[in-house]
């Protein structure tokens, strides 16, 4: 288990996910002995899960994060998209382009809490069911004061399927 990061976001709505992840990923290297290890960043906290297991560890490995790959309409791909309904799957690109506004909003001065709560209403406007809404520093700890980079993460069902998305939100200093 990784403290203070398995307990947040994904890991307060299931609990003991990570341990599992921890544990399986561990076994893998263990194994494996990699040099390299490659993870998608559209699972931002697995990544940053692992890469601070590496580091407690000692594991002599560079952990690389992926850039999300996304659908012409922006929806990040997953496995998970193939359960949308026709009329679903439509509708799920509205998380990525909630995203892009929000961090265009940002970049103009608005509040962050007041672009969170818009993207949680818009989502439920739209009919996704919202686990959360929220802005995280990238090392994943709460935003004390908001004036560096963040990274904006959602989780959301559309009828029984729940999606997953983030943004890394950077600000020139």
């Amino acid at each position: 288990e990784v403290p203070g990061l398995s307990g947040l976001l994904e890991g307060a709505l299931r609990p003991g996910h990570f341990r599992g992840v921890s544990t399986v990923v561990t076994k893998l290297f263990n194994l494996v002995q990699p040099d390299v290890a490659c993870f998608g960043q559209k699972d931002y906290q697995q990544l940053a899960v692992i890469r601070q297991l590496v580091q407690d560890l000692n594991m002599p490995l560079e952990v690389i994060g992926v850039p999300i790959v996304r659908a012409e309409d922006g929806l990040a791909l997953s496995s998970r998209n193939g359960y949308l309904s026709e009329q679903q799957r439509a509708i799920a690109p509205t998380i990525y382009q909630l995203l892009k506004q929000a961090e265009q909003q940002l970049h103009e001065g608005y509040a962050l809490a007041q672009v969170l709560e818009s993207i949680s209403n818009q989502l439920t406007q739209a009919g996704f069911v919202v686990d959360y809404v929220e802005a995280r520093q990238t090392n994943l700890q709460p935003i004390a004061q908001f004036d560096r980079n963040v990274v904006l993460f959602v989780a959301a069902k559309l009828g029984t399927t729940r999606l997953i998305d983030n943004l890394q939100v950077d600000f020139k200093t």
